[in-house]
């Protein structure tokens, strides 16, 4: 990451991410960085370089016990038998500590049916990392990204905290960016689903679409 992506308008960047990073960008690798999950009924600290091998869904949302947060929570739970079935960890993410997210899944009739790691940044700098952090009220924007197995970015989304998202909508993306990455030279077309015709991009195709 250069000192030109991340934005900080000078040659001194000692590593590939810096705090002065400003967000993410598609088709590079997200940067490695340890925190805390609740997950389980245990905490446990974890690397995201420890989801190498598999896709990864990183799930930012303001705060815990709040109003839209726990539909966005319940409605992945309820998928979450699906994701998984397609090789795909998510960790939802706030800067909440662990000890908050356990006295919200122990409370919250929503949250109990969690069971995806919880992924606690405290000190917003993950959130920071991949631009979501709102600097006046100290937690994140309602932002969506798919990681592939090689850590790299494929997809992402980011929602005013009014909109909330749908995990169908979102499964559907997992299974687009999926499909392309096994089947080279081929493309998802607007609405795509899995058995759904795809495009070969080409010069026979241009003007006849």
């Amino acid at each position: 990451m250069s000192c030109e992506q991340c934005a900080c308008g000078s040659e001194c960047c000692e590593s590939e991410w810096d705090e002065t990073f400003v967000g993410p960008v598609i088709g590079e690798e997200i940067p490695d960085f340890e925190g805390e999950i609740f997950h389980q009924e245990a905490f446990r600290k974890v690397r995201l370089s420890d989801y190498r091998g598999t896709w990864l869904i990183l799930f930012f949302y303001p705060a815990d016990f709040t109003f839209v947060c726990p539909t966005e929570l319940e409605d992945l739970a309820e998928n979450y038998a699906k994701f998984r079935e397609l090789g795909a960890e998510i960790l939802s993410v706030s800067t909440d500590t662990v000890f908050v997210h356990k006295a919200w899944h122990d409370h919250s009739e929503a949250i109990r049916k969690v069971d995806y790691p919880m992924f606690a940044d405290p000190t917003g700098m993950l959130t920071r990392m991949l631009g979501v952090y709102i600097p006046d009220e100290g937690v994140a924007l309602r932002g969506t990204f798919i990681v592939d197995p090689d850590g790299i970015l494929q997809s992402f989304e980011v929602n005013a905290n009014t909109i909330g998202r749908s995990s169908d909508e979102l499964l559907r993306k997992l299974q687009a960016a999926q499909f392309v990455r096994e089947h080279g030279g081929e493309v998802c077309p607007a609405k795509w689903k899995p058995g759904a015709k795809t495009l070969k991009p080409g010069i026979d195709l241009v003007g006849k679409i």
